[in-house]
């Protein structure tokens, strides 16, 4: 069970936007119910703010993850990780990362140097600082998010073909892998919706079953927002669904009957 909310955040990264106009502004936010079966096991939320950096205003985004129910009592989970990005770029400024997972935990903040591509990685819970060499354009787990719903080549990805982002986690640079699948409407709560269908290539072995056990509903209109998510674990196996939502920057499309 551990790390199913964190599974949760860093799969919703793969929303995309091919269309011209921002897919998300200030105001935007979203939940999802994560459960195994018909057993609510947490929920997982998604906003975007406003700040200022550098005297600059900026987007700042928050997610959070936590567990409900007889699942708290036996596996609390308070997740938050939060993002300082440019409104332009998407580029990533500083992340906050304040995890609780059953008393596994984490307290981190990441200081991007977009210039020297560097990022400061001061850990609050053991009282260290460390500097660590980034690729340009690295995104931390929230704004790759964002970074990917505006990018401006997905519409050119056929069927079977990926896209790739490097992405700072855990103290290291990853590839984050996403293969295209193809559309399908699906049923929801609030309805029919049009949805692209997408995998992230992950590490198989101590929680995912293998490399494609994901796969990820986003709607397929201008927010781009995810809708479901379905994952084959280790052990078991979780899904999460889009709950509530509001101050969208787009209509939301769902098909009439």
């Amino acid at each position: 069970m551990k790390n199913f909310l964190l599974v949760a955040l860093l799969l919703v990264t793969v929303s995309f936007n091919n269309q011209k106009q921002a897919s998300f502004d200030v105001g935007e936010w979203f939940k999802f119910r994560i459960h195994y079966g018909v057993v609510t096991a947490g929920y997982a939320t998604v906003e975007v703010k406003e700040a200022l950096k550098n005297n600059k205003k900026v987007f700042h985004a928050v997610g959070k993850g936590y567990t409900t129910g007889m699942t708290k009592f036996f596996f609390k989970v308070e997740d938050n990780y939060e993002s300082y990005f440019d409104k332009v770029t998407s580029k990533p400024y500083q992340y906050v990362r304040k995890i609780d997972e059953g008393g596994y935990k984490k307290n981190q903040e990441g200081f991007f140097n977009q210039d020297k591509n560097t990022i400061l990685v001061k850990d609050y819970k053991n009282k260290t600082e460390k500097t660590f060499t980034t690729p340009e354009n690295v995104q931390d787990i929230l704004s790759a998010f964002y970074y990917l719903r505006n990018h401006p080549n997905i519409d050119k990805l056929k069927e079977g073909e990926s896209i790739i982002v490097d992405m700072f986690f855990d103290d290291e640079t990853f590839k984050f892998k996403l293969k295209y699948i193809g559309n399908e409407d699906i049923e929801t709560k609030f309805g029919t919706v049009p949805a692209m269908i997408f995998r992230p290539l992950v590490m198989s072995g101590r929680v995912f079953k293998e490399e494609e056990s994901v796969t990820v509903w986003i709607s397929d209109d201008e927010n781009k927002l995810p809708i479901r998510i379905k994952a084959s674990l280790a052990v078991g196996s979780l899904k999460a669904d889009l709950e509530s939502f509001k101050g969208l920057n787009n209509s939301f499309k769902i098909k009439m009957k």
